[in-house]
C-alpha cells in the first residue's frame, strides 16, 4: 500500500491531501539482476503481460537504432551522438506511459525514447547531424527538441504543462535530466514552481552514476535525488531503472497521480549507460572495466527477456521476427542518413528575427555577394 503523510498543497486551511508518492526505503523492484521475480513489496500495481511483451519489442528495436546510431558517428553521417544503451528501460517506460496528446521533453540522450515516440529515425537525428533546426516537428509530435544545456528544458515542460492546466486541458508533460542537472538551479525553480502551481509535470531523472565524469557522490549528499522532491512537496519515488517491470508500473502510475490533478512527481531511475558520455568521450579516464561488467550483469533488455521467456511470452521465432524487424528499420536508417539535404544559406538570416536588425541585412548581402561571385567564377 501508499505510504501517506498530511500535506496542504494550494488548499484552504484545514483542507487534507494525501501524498502518495514518497521515496521508498530502496529502489522500487520486480526482476532482479537475472530476470526473476523478486519478493517486491512494491505499491505500484505490476504492468499487464501484454503490455510488457510490447515494452519488450519497443526496447529490442531501440537498442539496435541505438547501435546504428552510434555507427553512424564513426562513418562520419553524425557529428556526436549520446548512446542510451543501458537505459533502454526508463527510455521505453518513460514513451510508452504518456497519451499522444502529452507532451515529452527529452534532453540530447532520449533518441531512444524520441524513437519509441514515434518519431522519424532520420528526422530525430537531424540535429546530430548538424542541420539548424531539430529535424522533427515538435508540434506534429508534442516532443520538444532535444535540449543540450542542461536543466533548461524543466522550466519548459513545468510551463507547458501549467499552460494546459489553465486551459482546462488534462495534458501532462514528461521532462527528462540526467543526475548532472539536478545540480542546476534551473531544476529547484522548475520543482518549486511546479508544486506551488499544481502543473502536471512529470520529472524522470536518469541517474546514470555520473555527470560527464563527475560521480554523483561528488554531487549529492542526499539520500536519493527523489528525495530532493520532498522538499517541495513534491510527489517522489525511486526505482531500479534497470528493472523494465518496476520502471513502467511506477511511470504508468506517476502519469495517472499526475494527470488526476495531483500536482508534479519527480522519478530518480537509478541506471547506468554502458557507452562513454559520447563518442568524444574516454570514459575509460573515470571508470574502469569491472564496473561496466557489473552493470552490464543487470542489461534492462535480457532481464525482461529472460522473464518474458519464463512466461512463454516469446520465443525464438519471436526474437526472429524482432531481429528482422529491427535490421529493416536499421538499413532505412542508414539509407536515409546517406541523402544530402538540401540547404539555403539565406535560412542563416531569415529566422533569426522577425524583422531583420541593420546589421543582419548587411551580412546577408555580403554573404548573397560571396555565392554570386564564386557562381560567376564556375
Amino acid at each position: 500500500m501508499y505510504l501517506e503523510v498530511d500535506v496542504t498543497l494550494m488548499e484552504p486551511v484545514g483542507a487534507r491531501q494525501y501524498q502518495k508518492f514518497l521515496p521508498a526505503e530502496h529502489a522500487v523492484q520486480y526482476l532482479d539482476a537475472t530476470g526473476e521475480l523478486t519478493e517486491s513489496d512494491a505499491r505500484y500495481p505490476r504492468p499487464s503481460d501484454d503490455r510488457l511483451a510490447e515494452m519488450y519489442r519497443n526496447m529490442f528495436l531501440g537498442r539496435r537504432f541505438d547501435q546504428q546510431a552510434t555507427a553512424l558517428t564513426k562513418q562520419g553521417r553524425l557529428a556526436v551522438y549520446p548512446s542510451s544503451r543501458g537505459q533502454d528501460a526508463c527510455q521505453i517506460a518513460a514513451a510508452m506511459c504518456l497519451r499522444p496528446t502529452d507532451w515529452m521533453f527529452p534532453t540530447y540522450r532520449d533518441s531512444m525514447a524520441l524513437a519509441a515516440r514515434g518519431i522519424d529515425q532520420v528526422e530525430l537525428l537531424g540535429m546530430l547531424a548538424g542541420e539548424w533546426h531539430c529535424g522533427y516537428d515538435p508540434v506534429r509530435y508534442r516532443t520538444a527538441p532535444q535540449c543540450t544545456p542542461l536543466a533548461t528544458q524543466l522550466l519548459h515542460a513545468t510551463g507547458l504543462a501549467y499552460g494546459e492546466t489553465r486551459k482546462g486541458r488534462d495534458t501532462i508533460a514528461l521532462v527528462f535530466c540526467g543526475d548532472g542537472a539536478t545540480s542546476e538551479g534551473d531544476f529547484h525553480e522548475a520543482l518549486n514552481f511546479a508544486a506551488v502551481f499544481k502543473a502536471p509535470v512529470i520529472f524522470l531523472v536518469q541517474n546514470n552514476g555520473f555527470a560527464i565524469s563527475v560521480p554523483i557522490a561528488r554531487q549529492s549528499v542526499a539520500p536519493t535525488l527523489a528525495h530532493k522532491g520532498v522538499g517541495y512537496g513534491v510527489g517522489s519515488e525511486q526505482v531500479d531503472g534497470n528493472d523494465p517491470v518496476a520502471m513502467l508500473a511506477v511511470m504508468d502510475e506517476a502519469a495517472r497521480f499526475v494527470r488526476a490533478g495531483n500536482g508534479p512527481v519527480i522519478v530518480e531511475a537509478h541506471t547506468y549507460r554502458i557507452d562513454a558520455h559520447t563518442n568524444a568521450d574516454d570514459a575509460s579516464r573515470y571508470r574502469d572495466d569491472a564496473e561496466v561488467e557489473h552493470w552490464l550483469g543487470r542489461d534492462p533488455l535480457a532481464r525482461l527477456e529472460k522473464y518474458l521467456r519464463g512466461k512463454a511470452l516469446i520465443d525464438d521465432g519471436v526474437a526472429d521476427a524482432l531481429t528482422a524487424e529491427a535490421e529493416a528499420a536499421a538499413t532505412a536508417l542508414r539509407a536515409g542518413m546517406n541523402v544530402d539535404r538540401p540547404t539555403d544559406p539565406m535560412d542563416l538570416f531569415r529566422y533569426v528575427f522577425a524583422e531583420q536588425t541593420p546589421q543582419l541585412r548587411e551580412q546577408q548581402a555580403q554573404v548573397e555577394a560571396e555565392l554570386a561571385a564564386e557562381s560567376e567564377e564556375h
